[in-house]
C-alpha cells in the first residue's frame, strides 16, 4: 500500500525493537518472545530463593511481526448485582468487583463473563505509527475474545483490554503471561493531528480505565 509515494508496512521484529530501544515505544519489554518464566519453589531464611524452575506460559515480547502483550495483575470483573443498566456515558462502579491476581496465580472468568483487564506494559506509540492489537491463538481456541480499539499515533499509557468468555463454563486467564499481540503499521507521512495533539481523554491512563465521555 502507497500514500504519497511512500509504502505504508507492517513493523517487522527488528523495527519493532529498534523502536523499543530507541524511543521507549514498549516498557518494560522483552526483545525476544519469552515462552517460560522463573517460578520459585522455596525460600531460605535470608529470604532469598532457594530454588527456581523454568514454569511454560503463554508467548510474550517481541515475535515475528508483533508484540505479545503480557496481562497485568489488575482486574474487574463485570457483575450484575448492583448494576441496572451498562451506559457508556455513565458506566457506574457498582457494575464491576475489583480484584488483584498476581503469577502464578489465575483469573477465572465466570461463564458468558466480561472482565476489564491491562496491560503490563506501558506503550508511546510514535507519530508514524498505529497499532492494532488481536487475540491470541491459545485462548482463542478456548473461547476468550480479547477486544481493544487501536493505539493511535502519539497515545501513551497502559492499554484496557476487554475480555469475554463466550463459554458456558469458567475459563482461566493468566496474569503475568501473553494475553494478546499488537502488531504496528508505519505511515512514513505521519498524521496531520495525533491522539497527543487533540488532548484524547485516554491520554497518560494507567492501570484499567473504565469509559469517559
Amino acid at each position: 500500500m502507497k500514500t504519497n509515494g511512500e509504502d505504508i508496512m507492517i513493523l517487522n521484529d527488528r523495527q519493532i525493537i529498534a523502536r523499543i530501544l530507541d524511543e521507549g515505544m514498549i516498557a518494560p519489554a522483552f526483545v525476544t518472545q519469552r515462552r517460560t518464566r522463573d517460578y520459585v519453589l522455596g525460600y531460605g531464611p535470608s529470604g532469598t530463593s532457594t530454588l527456581q524452575v523454568p514454569k511454560k506460559i503463554i508467548s510474550m515480547g517481541v515475535s515475528s511481526f508483533g508484540y505479545d502483550i503480557q496481562l497485568g495483575e489488575d482486574f474487574k470483573i463485570f457483575t450484575s448485582a448492583h448494576c441496572g443498566t451498562v451506559d457508556p456515558k455513565n458506566l457506574n462502579e457498582s457494575c464491576f468487583v475489583s480484584m488483584h491476581v498476581a503469577w502464578p496465580s489465575k483469573l477465572l472468568i465466570p461463564p458468558n463473563g466480561f472482565v476489564l483487564g491491562h496491560s503490563a506494559e506501558r506503550w508511546k506509540i510514535p507519530r508514524d505509527i498505529s497499532a492494532i492489537v488481536l487475540g491470541k491463538s491459545t485462548y482463542a481456541r478456548c473461547g476468550l475474545i480479547v477486544n481493544c480499539t487501536p493505539l493511535e499515533p502519539e497515545w501513551e499509557g497502559t492499554i484496557t483490554l476487554e475480555l469475554t468468555n463466550s463459554t458456558p463454563l469458567p475459563l482461566v486467564v493468566y496474569p503475568g503471561e501473553g494475553i494478546a499481540q499488537a502488531l504496528f503499521y508505519q505511515n512514513p507521512d505521519g498524521c496531520e493531528v495525533s491522539y497527543a495533539d487533540r488532548a484524547g481523554k485516554y491520554q497518560g491512563q494507567t492501570g484499567l480505565t473504565l469509559p469517559k465521555v
